[in-house]
């Protein structure tokens, strides 16, 4: 079997091509198709790993989920990890294939196009219908040699394009029309619709501007998307989210939740299941008045813990922690974060740093040593009784997955969370208000979490919320994905995308 093809390209980053691939899948799905994802090139710290210990993009784990899939590194074959400003870690069908800087990976690159051919003939091969996504923008014009992301991969698999355009900034008739004309012919050809994504306001406004791009450019507008919220996993740092203050939520919010924005901050999907707790306010500081108001304090993940942890340090954000945190102030680390709140990290092999040794918050009596391998597993973490908000959590078993190259030890200080193939996989203190953890997705039981948050709030006086929050985080999930792909066909109907693919 070939399948059949899409493929969704955007005029920007952030620009909606994430959201509209999960749609389309979820949608394709819903009409009985078996559909896969396809990213031939991911440029994110926000990875996943797949039950083979392989990691890969995270906004294909999603479309995956939509699609009904469990998630494949063929789904996502190349993962650009970036480590500095400028260099990356090169991921290839899930394992480590390397650290490159931008002009060596641009210059091998093409080494690496029959990998993305053979992923994505396992797929069709497998599959009805495969959707795939773009990266950035395909007009960068410096960048069209060889490409096989963007145009370049819908040449190689014969694939009709979407193109897709952000309204809510603003300019996107110039957007579209400058992406088209910035194109070859070939590849103008292969666009069929344009999409108008995150649109607000009266359609009758915007419609003469549809006939006229159409008529300037002789490529149909497919579809106008109205603005919407969605509780799903983003990958893209430029997302709303991480500069967002919830204004609609901090005013009556009975939790405050802070997650640090570090520079090389990974995996903030760690997170996302706060947004669907009517009672939590999360947002992302990057300076330490931000923090004071916060009742629960996040270091995130970090694709480089020790340089992050520098900059914790010369920021001043260091110091408010531990202060905050003496005062009684919730602190939760995972993974890079985990390892900052500990007396020291240690890198001998220079895995990250040319630094042996930095100091950590000292907030938990656990040191970290860094290995040259890279532990990925899909773990289980089944908690044992614990001090302060983990007293009546004993017994609730946590899943997610371990992306880290540090291996931690535990002092008598501290109470192990339970132990992984690597070591203990998180660990308190002894009043427990400081805890720390390797899982990714520490955060996705919404039992566990909703018992947390209820400590929270009853140390600030507040009854607690108790079953407030029903059913898995998954469950939210699913329920998003069919809302999502329900506004999008309302407004991309089923037949025209359809015609589209024939």
């Amino acid at each position: 079997m070939s399948a059949k093809n899409l493929m969704v390209v955007g005029t920007a980053s952030s620009s909606g091509k994430s959201l509209m691939v999960t749609a389309l899948c979820r949608i394709f799905k819903n009409h009985g198709f078996s559909v896969a994802p396809f990213k031939s090139q991911n440029m994110s710290l926000n990875s996943f790993v797949t039950p083979e210990g392989h990691e890969m993009g995270r906004a294909q784990v999603s479309q995956a989920e939509a699609a009904g899939l469990v998630p494949s590194a063929l789904m996502n074959p190349i993962l650009l990890k970036p480590t500095t400003n400028s260099k990356s870690q090169v991921i290839v069908n899930g394992r480590v294939h390397g650290n490159m800087s931008a002009v060596e990976y641009y210059a091998y690159k093409d080494n690496l196009r029959p990998q993305v051919r053979a992923a994505y003939d396992a797929l069709a091969a497998a599959h009805d219908i495969v959707v795939l996504e773009g990266a950035g923008s395909p007009a960068e014009i410096n960048l069209m040699d060889n490409d096989f992301v963007n145009m370049g991969l819908a040449a190689m698999v014969g694939a009709p394009v979407l193109l897709v355009g952000d309204i809510d900034r603003g300019g996107v008739f110039a957007s579209l029309y400058g992406t088209v004309k910035l194109l070859p012919p070939e590849d103008q050809a292969r666009i069929k619709g344009l999409i108008i994504n995150k649109f607000r306001g009266d359609i009758k406004i915007l419609e003469p501007g549809l006939r006229q791009i159409e008529g300037l450019l002789g490529i149909p507008v497919a579809g106008v998307v109205p603005y919407e919220k969605f509780a799903l996993d983003e990958e893209d740092s430029l997302t709303e989210r991480l500069s967002s203050r919830a204004p609609d939520k901090r005013s009556g919010a009975a939790v405050r939740v802070a997650v640090l924005r570090l520079p090389r901050l990974s995996n903030f999907t760690d997170f996302a299941v706060f947004d669907s707790l009517p009672d939590v306010a999360l947002e992302y500081v990057d300076e330490p008045d931000g923090l004071n108001e916060a009742d629960l304090i996040i270091l995130p993940g970090s694709k480089n813990t020790i340089e992050d942890m520098l900059y914790l340090k010369e920021s001043g954000i260091a110091d408010r922690v531990v202060a905050l945190s003496r005062a009684g102030r919730m602190v939760v680390g995972i993974c890079g974060g985990f390892q900052m709140l500990g007396r020291a990290i240690h890198d001998p092999h220079g895995v990250e740093s040319s630094r042996p040794t930095i100091a950590g918050l000292g907030l938990l009596d656990v040191e970290t040593s860094f290995a040259q391998d890279k532990h990925t597993s899909q773990s289980k973490l089944t908690l044992r009784p614990g001090p302060g908000p983990l007293a009546d959590t004993g017994g609730l078993t946590l899943e997610g997955y371990e992306i880290h190259m540090g291996e931690t030890t535990a002092g008598a200080g501290v109470t192990i969370l339970g132990d992984g193939e690597a070591g203990p996989m998180g660990a308190a203190a002894a009043h427990g208000r400081v805890l720390g953890s390797y899982l990714h997705g520490f955060f996705d039981n919404l039992d566990f979490t909703r018992r947390f948050l209820d400590h929270i709030r009853q140390s600030k006086g507040l009854e607690a919320a108790g079953g407030g929050a029903a059913g898995t985080y998954q469950e939210l999930k699913e329920r998003e994905y069919d809302r999502l792909a329900a506004l999008v066909e309302s407004c991309l109907p089923f037949e025209r995308l359809l015609d589209i693919i024939k």
